[in-house]
């Protein structure tokens, strides 16, 4: 018998967002044509709780846009933690400034606060804080480093809507959260993202830069003002993401639900998964399993048996320190302990408990 396919994440979407799609793509014209923008937009901002919100055609253009309008650029520094997609960095280096990577701590795979510390030089001008899959940085230590030495705070929120800091939604907390909506997040629209802050004036600076360089109190047709970038949204994304913050309450379940499936069922054997510290609440975006130390593992064996059940494998973010753009950086020990010996697990809205038990079964046998 032919196995289905399991793959290792895919969007929820339904007849809510395929209405209002048609509707962006036959009305969504002229005087319309900002409309499901604009209700995005505000969807995410009640949500979330941030006085402002751009939508954007990815977050590494929101956290291109947001360092750019901070003025960060040669000759500064900004920390960040080695375990990370690329997308996180790769605007600090889009704007000639210095990624100083620092290690994770080994609970949360999430900066730690103590490097953070250690890196300070008169040079730093911020520190990136990424909520890695969905797993929260210590954001009260964090916050604390930036006010004492003078530091703008950033969260890359990209993998973590749903993700809560005591009674605070990840992305709401720094002086600017990104967001992603590319087709493997929670909350989709194919490519996507969201800038959000609480300050004015950073706020309008990001909304010039996203329309190159246009401000909206300028009375001159097609007169920037400044040299801009173009991360616009599509009105058509944008109506999607209207449907499915509307169901959002709903997504972030899903994804509790089906870690809380796999945790349950790993109980006894030796590895760790996503963490949720008193006071928080994980959306668990990317259930993810770490192998104790001291246990022989092979994470390309498991990718080979699930390649043999049918099972997509996703490997746990390699260090950037490993990556040949940032060769040169510092060697981080607990980033470099932990991604051979970890991987993310399936999870989509309407992956089925019996195939849940297809992927649980493959990673127990690596402990026979």
């Amino acid at each position: 018998m032919t196995l289905s396919r399991i793959h290792y994440t895919k969007p929820s979407i339904g007849l809510l967002e395929q209405r209002y799609a048609s509707d962006a793509v036959a009305n969504g014209w002229g005087e319309r044509c900002y409309e499901y923008i604009s209700k995005f937009e505000q969807a995410f901002r009640d949500h979330l709780g941030t006085k402002h919100a751009i939508a954007t055609s990815s977050c590494t253009g929101a956290m291109h846009m947001g360092l750019a309008a901070l003025g960060i650029g040669p000759g500064d520094e900004v920390i960040i933690g080695d375990i990370n997609w690329i997308a996180s960095a790769a605007p600090i280096l889009y704007l000639g400034a210095k990624p100083n990577l620092v290690d994770v701590l080994d609970d949360t795979w999430c900066i730690d606060p103590d490097a953070v510390v250690d890196a300070i030089t008169p040079r730093t001008k911020a520190i990136v804080a990424v909520h890695v899959y969905g797993n929260l940085c210590n954001m009260d230590r964090l916050r604390q480093i930036a006010e004492d030495h003078g530091l703008a705070l950033i969260e890359d929120a990209a993998e973590a809507i749903g993700s809560m800091w005591h009674g605070r939604r990840a992305g709401s907390m720094g002086t600017f959260g990104t967001f992603s909506f590319h087709g493997t997040k929670t909350v989709t629209t194919g490519e996507g993202g969201m800038f959000v802050t609480n300050d004015t004036d950073l706020y309008e600076r990001v909304l010039t830069l996203s329309n190159h360089g246009r401000s909206r109190n300028q009375t001159k047709q097609f007169w920037p003002d400044l040299l801009g970038y173009k991360y616009k949204i599509s009105n058509v994304q944008a109506a999607i993401g209207c449907a499915q913050m509307e169901r959002v309450e709903e997504l972030i379940a899903g994804k509790r639900r089906i870690f809380e499936y796999y945790r349950d069922r790993f109980e006894g054997l030796p590895l760790r998964m996503n963490p949720e510290p008193d006071g928080t609440q994980n959306s668990y975006w990317m259930p993810t399993i770490v192998v104790d130390e001291d246990v022989p593992f092979s994470r390309e064996r498991l990718l080979q048996d699930f390649q043999s059940n049918s099972i997509d494998g996703r490997v746990f973010f390699w260090p950037l320190s490993l990556l040949p753009m940032f060769h040169g950086y510092s060697k981080n020990p607990v980033s470099h302990s932990l991604y051979a010996r970890a991987i993310n697990l399936p999870t989509y809205h309407d992956i089925r408990d019996d195939e849940l038990d297809r992927v649980i079964e493959v990673v127990a046998s690596q402990f026979l």
